[in-house]
């Protein structure tokens, strides 16, 4: 048990504490404390007030939960938001993302591109995000540099990208980040082949005997669109995730990016591996690439988590805003009204997320031991009253301008909205001089 005579580093008074585990649960009027980046305390108020603390924060109005953990998107895509909008997914990406890609990727666009997303996630209560795009290691760079929480996929494909020649180089620089970060308090490393379409058998098969050795997760684009199944039917004679299955990649640190497409087959191999699920609906929307049973999904057992997808499909890093649409699409794909609740929806984007990335032993809950990844909610607005189930409120009643304060292992990264150590006007003025210069080139 922790030490409660020691002085509590921070004391946090909300006046709904919602620990996610357990599931359904509202605290009124308890504290929360840290000490040395973890929860070490969670009781009532008398009790908290009771304790020392060289800091007591009073949240008066305020929700505090888990951070938001945002299980999928590609960070330094925040520079091509709104670069090429309502297109269909292949025309979007073959004639507009990739050949602007190939004209701007670099050290620099992803350095920039990836504060930009870090700052725009942290003020929208995230406290840790999944990344997958081209120089892992400069996003790792700004990732520490930031004190955000993240999990880095080193991005493979079968041809050259930006910052590796080819699939062995894009794996060799993975396995040397690997090393270099298997100790970072903050950073883990992944591996992302792109999608099945991209990535052969050979490279796939190279791939899961490096995750069997590092014990390293994998994170993929998978059943995306009906087309892509169809189109692997066709030319394979089997769809893309019985490939994943008979290839040994599925399995608890497989995670499944989008999954539209769910048949009773895919369904029973997902249960059977223990295979994550991550929904990303705005972005399926926006792209009209099709609906992730997630009520079905859920219901089977399987764990569900949701990302938001880079800026350029979505176009905000919004999760609150994700949430949302998810909770709301679930009841009309299940045709149920009681489909994903508001607790449940939170849940996704908490505790489902960090079992996702295999990081629940860490965070994704407010419980005693775990780290102080903590975002205060502000529900005291007019459009949030009555509040009967602040829950509800937040997920159905709220957008991420009631983010007031956050936490990473202890440490505020937002103060009143204000970001501690990150320069909002610098950000602005760097986004914008490279929004005028990649529209000054059009590459369509």
């Amino acid at each position: 048990m922790p030490d409660l005579t020691a002085a509590l580093d921070l004391l946090l008074l909300p006046t709904w504490l919602v620990p996610v585990e357990p599931a359904g649960v509202v605290l009124k009027d308890h504290g929360l404390g840290v000490r040395e980046g973890r929860i070490v305390f969670i009781g009532p108020r008398e009790q908290a007030l009771r304790l020392q603390a060289l800091e007591t924060r009073e949240l008066p109005g305020m929700l505090l939960s888990p951070g938001l953990i945002n299980s999928h998107g590609h960070a330094a895509m925040t520079l091509f938001r709104g670069l090429a909008d309502d297109l269909p997914l292949m025309t979007w990406l073959e004639k507009h993302i990739w050949p602007a890609e190939s004209r701007w990727v670099d050290e620099a666009f992803v350095r920039d591109g990836t504060d930009l997303a870090i700052a725009e996630q942290l003020q929208s209560g995230i406290t840790c995000f999944s990344d997958m795009y081209f120089f892992p290691r400069v996003a790792s760079e700004r990732i520490h540099e930031s004190g955000i929480r993240a999990q880095v996929t080193i991005p493979v494909l079968d041809f050259a990208i930006p910052g590796a020649r080819d699939t062995d180089d894009a794996l060799n620089q993975g396995v040397e980040l690997y090393s270099d970060l298997k100790h970072h308090p903050r950073i883990s490393v992944a591996f992302g082949p792109h999608a099945p379409y991209t990535v052969s058998d050979a490279n796939l098969e190279k791939i899961r005997v490096l995750v069997d050795e590092l014990d390293a997760a994998v994170h993929m684009h998978v059943h995306e669109t009906a087309h892509e199944v169809q189109q692997a039917v066709q030319h394979f004679g089997e769809r893309p995730l019985a490939r994943l299955y008979r290839l040994g990649l599925l399995g608890p640190g497989f995670q499944a990016v989008h999954m539209t497409q769910i048949d009773d087959a895919d369904l029973e191999m997902l249960v059977e591996t223990n295979t994550s699920v991550i929904h990303c609906p705005e972005s399926n929307l926006k792209l009209a690439s099709g609906f992730c049973p997630v009520e079905r999904l859920w219901q089977a057992g399987i764990n569900v988590a949701i990302g938001t997808d880079g800026a350029a499909s979505n176009n905000d890093l919004d999760l609150l805003g994700e949430t949302r649409t998810a909770a709301l699409l679930a009841k009309a794909v299940a045709g149920s009204a009681s489909a994903l609740d508001a607790h449940r929806a939170l849940r996704m984007a908490t505790l489902n997320g960090a079992r996702a990335l295999g990081l629940e032993k860490n965070i994704g809950s407010l419980e005693v031991g775990k780290a102080a990844d903590l975002v205060a909610f502000d529900l005291s607005s007019l459009a949030q009253q009555p509040i009967y189930d602040p829950v509800s409120q937040l997920i159905y009643a709220s957008g991420r301008q009631c983010v007031r304060h956050v936490w990473v292992a202890g440490k505020a990264l937002l103060e009143d909205r204000r970001l501690t150590r990150m320069d909002e006007a610098q950000l602005h003025a760097t986004a914008c001089a490279w929004g005028e210069k990649i529209a000054a080139t059009p590459t369509h």
